[in-house]
């Protein structure tokens, strides 16, 4: 690995940092790259949509650089306003088999540092966890909190606006469930701050990329790599290899349903009838219902209610000998009208109040305590009390493990740390949780959870992500497209399995899903690895795929065209554990020659040989694709052949979403053929 440092000293007082002919940093008096000072924040959180604004009573330039080489290969700058002033932040930058790293210390009086990065006018940015509008994050800049993203998440539009002044719930185009202050640049490095603080990367300069923190981190990471490929193999080792995905899930769709035993057993009927192939019921109302002005919300107060599903233990036996699983859901706060929260309460196992009073959370029309999972005893309390002896003993082969965003941050905590901090680290805490009481069950890589929250470290502990609460359209920001663009973030910083709800979830203000979009969905779904459905949150009003036969026999083909696909997901997925790829790849991973490639966000390699291009829009007959140069491609439906490096516009009818096979591809005979058969 190249490590160069230069230092001008006395002359100029400039400091240079390069490491494998990047430049990573780079100061001098009249440039600085470090700003410091302190701010005074304001956060107000309303059902898991804040509002956070900042006073900054002060920011001031560290213009005085003077470094120091260590005796252990270290090199140490010390950063401060003036010559002959106190040092106010100290750097010590140390050589790694992958990179380098850069710890930092600061005064105590530090709340606020400011860190620019060198760039390139004509560079591209990913990541910055999962980024629902923006791919390529040039241009713009993104704090980084874990929150509810918002309706609409477009604040030009009119459900964006009504979202806002109903709810406060219109969100903006940065808000994420899953924010991580990583970024990839196509320089081919990666950077990550370890901390938990809130930040805000802003990449709207030519020159710089300029990091806010709202702590001083604890060191910044660097990773560079000859090749993208490499760069996110190294990327998912620093962070943990996702756990593998159970091989059942490949078997068909996952149905999910909330309307009680009933329900989920003629539609499981109607749909195998129809020839729908069915690897699971998600029937998230196992613990209840209740009615709010939202629509149907659960009962959070985990445990089996015998109402909706009776005799449950003997129906889950009869779907497992029909080879079909049982999933429900769970998140870590339990209603204040339940029977665990008094026995959690009781047993000291909730966040407080700073006062030490009891603490409520309000959800939206019920009011809930907080696990306090900063507290060993209520951790082990939740994992065996509720996920094992509840859920998995008692049937459960996977669940959605959701709300880890909603930590607010005026509460008190076991471990004494300033909520402030500890809002971001919850959701890994949360996955934790979940994969700990798996792994004590000796259900590892056979019990599935999936959630919509993260943060740095949630993929060594969490199998699946899930896009979050899209609305049940098209729409730029919050539609059928952005699920793509979660997973092609995500999946660059080690997240290998990613999927939505088919149809989308949120139906307000007369905003209704419609079958032409499940059936869009649906066939997006085909090519990721999970097919699941989702009701909505208001299953009433909303179209569901059993209502109609045509969408019926266009679902089930579409199940079938995800079965015939699992030899070489399962292969994507022995590929994920052994190189941490992910199995939806941005199409430069494979294509970095192709700068066309580097901002397209719609569309997707699946694996190394198909590529996959989604219709994203109502009432499309044909779609325009383009396909990475180096390579000829097939289109799936139609056998033609087309070359690489160019747009190509295909016939894209309902049931023939754009996908091409890359010429020379070991299955592509075996894929052509089954297009015709299907």
């Amino acid at each position: 690995m190249d490590w160069q440092t230069e230092s001008n000293g006395q002359a100029n007082g400039s400091v240079v940092l390069r490491v494998a002919n990047r430049t990573l940093f780079e100061h001098t008096p009249q440039a600085p790259a470090v700003f410091v000072g302190h701010g005074t924040p304001t956060v107000e959180m309303y059902r898991g949509n804040f509002d956070i604004s900042d006073y900054v009573d002060e920011r001031v330039a560290l213009r005085d650089a003077r470094l120091t080489h260590d005796a252990d290969g270290s090199v140490r700058i010390e950063l401060a306003r003036q010559p002959g002033a106190p040092a106010e932040l100290t750097v010590v930058a140390r050589r790694t088999a992958n990179g380098a790293t850069l710890e930092l210390t600061g005064n105590a009086s530090l709340n606020r540092v400011w860190w620019r990065v060198p760039a390139q006018a004509d560079e591209h940015v990913w990541g910055c966890g999962e980024q629902m509008s923006y791919f390529d994050l040039r241009g713009r800049h993104f704090p980084l909190w874990t929150s509810e993203p918002g309706v609409g998440r477009d604040k030009s539009t009119h459900l964006t606006w009504q979202a806002d002044v109903t709810s406060k719930a219109g969100g903006d185009y940065y808000h994420t469930n899953y924010p991580q202050p990583t970024f990839v640049s196509s320089r081919k490095y990666c950077l990550h701050a370890e901390t938990t603080a809130y930040a805000d990367f802003d990449f709207r300069h030519d020159d710089w990329h300029e990091l806010q923190f709202w702590a001083v981190p604890e060191r910044l990471e660097f990773i560079v790599a000859d090749t993208f490929v490499e760069l996110v193999e190294r990327i998912s080792l620093r962070f943990g290899r996702q756990p593998a995905l159970p091989s059942w899930v490949m078997d068909g769709a996952i149905l999910g349903l909330k309307n009680g035993r009933e329900h989920a057993q003629q539609i499981f009927d109607a749909s195998r009838a129809a020839g729908v192939a069915v690897s699971g019921l998600w029937c998230e109302d196992w613990a209840g219902i209740r009615q709010t002005s939202f629509g149907k919300r659960l009962f959070w107060n985990w445990r089996w209610n015998d109402e909706r599903y009776p005799d449950h233990d003997a129906w889950l036996a009869q779907l497992k000998q029909d080879g079909v699983r049982f999933l429900g859901y769970v998140n870590p706060y339990l209603c204040n009208d339940g029977s665990l929260y008094e026995e959690a309460r009781a047993a000291g196992y909730l966040a407080t109040r700073v006062d030490g009073g009891d603490y409520l959370v309000d959800f939206g029309e019920f009011d809930c305590g907080v696990v306090d999972f900063t507290n060993p005893a209520a951790a082990r309390w939740f994992e065996e009390r509720v996920i094992r002896a509840e859920m998995l003993e008692r049937g459960l082969d996977g669940w959605m493990a959701d709300f880890g965003e909603y930590l607010p941050t005026d509460l008190a905590l076991a471990n004494g740390v300033d909520a402030m901090l500890m809002h971001n680290a919850w959701p890994t805490l949360w996955a934790e949780v979940n994969a700990r009481a798996i792994a004590s069950a000796g259900r590892s890589g056979d019990a599935l959870f999936f959630m919509r929250a993260g943060y740095t470290g949630v993929q060594a502990h969490c199998p699946l992500l899930w896009a979050g609460d899209q609305s049940v359209d098209f729409t730029r920001h919050d539609g059928l497209q952005t699920v793509i663009c979660g997973a092609l973030s995500s999946g660059l910083l080690g997240n290998a399995y990613h999927h939505s709800d088919i149809g989308g979830y949120t139906s307000l203000f007369g905003n209704v899903r419609t079958p032409e979009l499940f059936q869009r969905w649906a066939e997006m779904a085909a090519f990721t690895p999970v097919m699941r459905t989702h009701e909505g949150n208001r299953p009433a009003e909303n179209f569901q795929f059993w209502q109609d036969a045509g969408v019926l026999a266009h679902f089930a083909r579409m199940t079938r065209l995800f079965v015939a696909l699992k030899p070489y997901v399962q292969g994507l997925v022995d590929e994920a554990a052994a190189r941490g790829l992910p199995l939806q790849r941005p199409l430069f991973l494979h294509y970095e020659h192709d700068a066309a490639t580097y901002a397209i966000q719609d569309q997707y390699l699946y694996g190394r040989d198909l590529l996959v291009a989604p219709v994203h829009a109502a009432g499309a007959a044909e779609w325009s694709v383009y396909l990475p140069a180096g390579d000829a491609w097939t289109h799936l439906w139609s056998g033609a052949d087309h070359d690489g490096g160019q747009r190509v516009t295909v016939a894209a009818p309902l049931g023939e979403p754009p996908v091409f096979v890359r010429r020379g591809a070991a299955r592509a005979a075996q894929w052509l053929a089954l297009a015709k058969d299907l």
